[in-house]
């Protein structure tokens, strides 16, 4: 899929402060009534009360609708000093509870929601009782017809807050993105050695998120012992997975279904596919019948996956080619050579994690979509994605529209096209929608 973000496109995530402020604020009177029952929710303002969290008047509307970030400026104070990564009740400011959430006292989002029943009891029992849901939830929906990978458990919207697991056969990949799920490491780690019973539970804690929440990177075996050799078939196709060094968990499951779908567009065409990684989209197309396809990647250890993996389902090697090369640059090239193609892939990295760099961030989609779109042939499809969660899917269109139109072509939205159904949305949580992708043809 993608490959790393040259330094030039991205900039330096600035820390909050917000995290720090709130806990030297005055507490006001009205914060020492107590709650609606003493045993789950503190007294605010009582030294001996449990630790927790009270939000300013009027700020407790986005929990009310079920949404599990609390952000320090929703905060106004906490009561005692409660470590990060342990629960603590959330009241509004009258004092009535709102949820249990896991506290980062370092982090701009300062809790995120475990539970909105007040009944229930954080622990051992809790965790596995949601993680059976997730698992149970994928049977249903029977996603392991189609590929024996699959992401097993997608963090808010399985009511895990930060916490992302990954199956790949009988590897399982754990990725620890927020307190939360850091302070319950070993616990998760036992439940899911116990209920999918993996010969391998690798650790992939090394993404960008970890270091705005004050955590660091870890990666590593949790549990058993990694095989030389790990792979995931999908449709048919096999694929090799890199879990200790290649991006995200190794694999890029997301993109299951629209994979298939470019293979079963791209019968005789010349197929250009930008940010390759390890040649999931060129794999389909060559097996959907491409009469070429031109893979480009930054990364030359995954372009070598890539072939492998040609190799490893008996496709034919001639009509493939690869170019080790920044796509940015690739692209202006391949304009000033007037290469041309049927069908175009464009599924660059992650250039906005946040809403904060959207604006940076849209320069760059539209410098690749402009080119794509320059580089296709008259009646040519364009299938463009983006992962960034601070881009929406109407901020997307717009950019879009606009290298469109300064490309001086006329496109048709095709298709819309999103993650795969073990990506799920929770309806009260949109930015677990990241992925986003249209299939557009050129007039």
């Amino acid at each position: 899929m993608t490959t790393p973000k040259p330094k030039s496109h991205s900039t330096p995530h600035r820390q909050s402060q917000g995290g720090k402020d709130f806990r030297n604020r005055v507490k006001h009177n009205k914060q020492t009534a107590s709650t609606p029952t003493a045993q789950s929710t503190p007294r605010i303002g009582s030294p001996s009360a449990k630790p927790g969290i009270v939000l300013k008047d009027g700020r407790e509307k986005s929990l009310q609708r079920r949404h599990p970030w609390i952000f320090s400026g929703a905060i106004e104070c906490i009561d005692g000093a409660p470590p990060s990564g342990t629960t603590v009740p959330v009241c509004d400011a009258a004092g009535s509870f709102l949820a249990w959430a896991a506290y980062n006292t370092d982090s701009q989002i300062t809790a995120r929601v475990w539970s909105w029943r007040e009944e229930d009891v954080v622990d051992k029992a809790f965790f596995r009782s949601r993680i059976a849901d997730a698992l149970a939830a994928r049977r249903t929906l029977g996603l392991s017809r189609d590929s024996d990978g699959m992401r097993i458990i997608h963090g808010e919207s399985d009511g895990l807050p930060g916490l992302i697991v990954d199956k790949y056969g009988d590897v399982i990949v754990m990725q620890l993105g927020s307190a939360g799920p850091e302070h319950w490491r070993d616990t998760l780690a036992d439940i899911l050695q116990e209920l999918c019973a993996p010969v391998c539970i690798y650790e992939r804690s090394d993404s960008d998120g970890r270091e705005r929440e004050g955590l660091s990177a870890r990666n590593g075996i949790v549990r058993g012992m990694l095989p030389e050799h790990v792979e995931v078939t999908e449709h048919g196709l096999r694929f090799a997975v890199d879990v200790a060094t290649g991006q995200k968990t190794g694999y890029y499951l997301d993109q299951r279904d629209n994979r298939a779908l470019t293979g079963t567009l791209a019968q005789d065409k010349d197929v250009l596919n930008c940010f390759c990684y390890t040649g999931g989209f060129s794999l389909y197309a060559l097996r959907g019948g491409a009469k070429s396809v031109l893979s480009i990647d930054s990364s030359q250890e995954a372009l070598q996956l890539a072939q492998a993996n040609v190799k490893l389902n008996g496709l034919d090697a001639s009509r493939a080619e690869w170019q080790c090369a920044d796509v940015f640059e690739a692209l202006r090239k391949l304009r000033d050579q007037n290469r041309k193609f049927d069908l175009i892939v464009l599924d660059p990295p992650k250039f906005a994690p946040t809403a904060a760099f959207a604006e940076k961030a849209a320069r760059a989609y539209k410098d690749i979509n402009l080119l794509g779109f320059k580089l296709l042939r008259p009646g040519g499809l364009l299938f463009t994605y983006s992962c960034s969660g601070g881009i929406n899917d109407d901020l997307f269109q717009k950019i879009i529209a606009g290298a469109a139109l300064d490309a001086g072509v006329d496109a048709q939205i095709v298709k819309w096209l999103h993650a795969a159904p073990d990506h799920p949305v929770l309806l009260s949580f949109p930015e677990g929608a990241y992925l986003k992708g249209l299939v557009l043809k050129v007039a």
